[in-house]
Formats: structure tokens, sequence, C-alpha cells
């Protein structure tokens, strides 16, 4: 008998206890990103050298999510003094994840966690999260914790989203393949209702909201299977000299539908696991400002380089490491950008 009250004792124990963890988003990647202030505090000592960008009107930015030794002078320029109180936050679904989830395609991905893990402890999810859910309709999306548990690309965001603005709540939305002309219908819904709330909350964009988009340009290599130019450092130079084409042609200046289009015309020829995300992100964070302020926004270009132009930064004894090599065999581009209004 007294066993027997023991198991249950500790049955209701670890229930609670299964309960409580599910609560709170876990950490996928504790090798490329850090989690601690300590790491992040060493980290950004390495990167004040950097010019930081007047944030002035900014309304959405593009961000890596590839591993900080790698990318972390390239997120710098992006959220250095970037001040917002909560950011909507676009995640690609990668395709490890596809494979895990049966590969759900045109629609967006919603976890319901009530906080995610940040540096030192928890940040928590905006009401937002709910408001959209329960106005936007069932067939735009699904909600799925183990989507959210396995894609590292939102993730990525945090340990600078949450040193710059430590008390930062997050809406995270994955964003699934999709055309364009999907793109631009739940895009438009997801404005209207993104737009209702930030009125009956008496928000500010770009100060009290911000829209972050998690992308990371060409992945190039025959790891990837894609080797148009071939493998040499004429190749490689270029496949960054396209990678800035793309973004010259579709993302630099005023933001337009049929730049949009385009971009996603252009992401047949790469390998970049933003294609899905940029356009969701951008197309919702555009139809706000329109709906808000009539106005559009203008993107710049703050940083680009890549896993072998770069290498990794010389970061010693932080617990943090690379979780993909880099060569001319094998490299992955990546930018940040800041979208104002016009």
């Amino acid at each position: 008998m007294k066993n027997r009250l023991l198991k249950l004792i500790w049955l209701i124990i670890f229930s609670f206890s299964n309960i409580f963890t599910q609560d709170v988003r876990p950490i996928k990647d504790d090798v490329g990103y850090c989690w601690k202030m300590s790491q992040m505090e060493k980290l950004i000592k390495n990167l004040v050298k950097h010019e930081k960008i007047a944030k002035n009107g900014m309304i959405a930015g593009i961000s890596p999510h590839d591993d900080l030794l790698y990318a972390a002078n390239v997120y710098y320029p992006l959220f250095s003094d970037l001040n917002t109180k909560e950011v909507v936050i676009f995640g690609v679904t990668h395709g490890t994840v596809r494979k895990e989830i049966g590969d759900p395609q045109n629609i967006l991905i919603f976890d319901n966690f009530s906080k995610w893990t940040g540096l030192d402890g928890t940040i928590e999810v905006s009401k937002l999260r709910k408001y959209i859910v329960d106005r936007l309709d069932t067939s735009y999306f699904i909600i799925s914790n183990k989507a959210h548990t396995l894609e590292h690309s939102i993730e990525g965001m945090i340990p600078f989203l949450n040193y710059f603005n430590p008390k930062i709540k997050i809406t995270p939305i994955m964003v699934t393949a999709m055309s364009f002309q999907r793109t631009d219908e739940i895009s438009n819904v997801l404005a209207e209702i993104i737009s209702s709330y930030i009125k009956e909350n008496n928000l500010v964009i770009g100060e009290d909201i911000f829209f972050l988009i998690s992308a990371d340009a060409n992945h190039y290599g025959n790891d990837f299977n894609n080797v148009p130019f071939g493998e040499d450092s004429i190749a490689h130079q270029k496949g960054i000299n396209y990678d800035k084409k793309i973004i010259d042609e579709c993302l630099d200046g005023e933001i337009s539908g049929t730049k949009i289009s385009n971009f996603m015309l252009k992401m047949k020829d790469v390998v970049w696991c933003g294609k899905y995300s940029i356009p969701m992100g951008l197309m919702t964070a555009q139809k706000v400002t329109k709906q808000l302020s009539d106005k559009s926004l203008k993107g710049k270009l703050f940083k680009y380089s890549d896993t072998y132009t770069g290498g990794v930064l010389p970061v010693l004894n932080n617990g943090m490491g690379i979780t993909a090599p880099f060569s001319l065999k094998h490299w992955v581009g990546f930018f940040s950008m800041g979208f104002f209004i016009e």
C-alpha cells in the first residue's frame, strides 16, 4: 500500500512537472546560439566597433538566424539600440522540420507556449498571438508546439532581441511554402487583424510593435545540391554577387507587390531559407503600415556577409560553437536590413 502511494505521488509530481515544462518553449540550439547574459555581454563587446544605424521610422527588419559566431556582426546593425515592447517574428519552416510534421503548405504555424526561453530566464508571448488565432480563418493556420520546438529560425532572434529589449514580448509565426497569391491573401487578413490590435491598444508601429523576419540567404555547395557557378573562389564571388543583386532589385528601396513577386520568382534559382518568410513578413508589415499611416515601407541593406568570407568570430571561451562547416564547397550567405516609413 505504501509503495503504491509513493508511486501515485511521484506520478502526480511528474505530471505537474511535465505540464510546467511544456508551458515554456525549450531551447533547440544551445551550440550556435547563447542563452546566458554573460555570454551575450562578451559577444557584444566584440561587436561594438561595428557601426550603429539610426532606427528612426524603422517598422520592420530582416535578420539572419545562422550561428552567432558566424553572423553576429550582421545581426548587430539591426538589433543594436532597437527599442520595442513587442515583436511579431516571421520564421522559416526548414526542410528537417517539414519532414517531421508532414510538410504542411499554404498555412502559418502558431504555438501555444506561454513563454519562450530567453537570456537567463524566459520571455512572454504577446497577447497578440491569441488575438490573431481567435480571428484568423482556420484554413490559414495550424497550432503546433512540435513544429516550433523543432524549428530554430525564430529562437535565433531571441538572444539579440532580449539583450537590447529585456522585457520584450513575442508573437512567433512560422511560414510554410506557398505561392505569391496565397501569401497576398493571408497577409491581407493578417494585416487587418494586427492593425485592429494596434488601434485597440494604442500602439505605435516601430516603437511599441516591430515586425521581424528571420532569413538566411543562399546555401551554396554540393551539400545543398546548389553549384551553378562551380566551387572555387570565382564561383563564391559570383554566388554572393547574385545574392546582393536579389537584395538590390527586390528588397532595397520602396517595397511593392511587384518586387515581392519578382523576389519569389528569383527564389527558384537559389537556396535561400527566407523564400517564404520574407514575402509574408514584408507584405504584412507593408499592409499594416499602409492601413495605419497611408505610407509605404522603404528597405535599406545594413550588412551582407557569408560564412566563408567572415569565418568564425574570435570570441573565445564563451561556451559557443558552430553547427556547420564553412568552405568554398559549403557556405551560407546572410544579411540584415531595415524597412522604414517612406
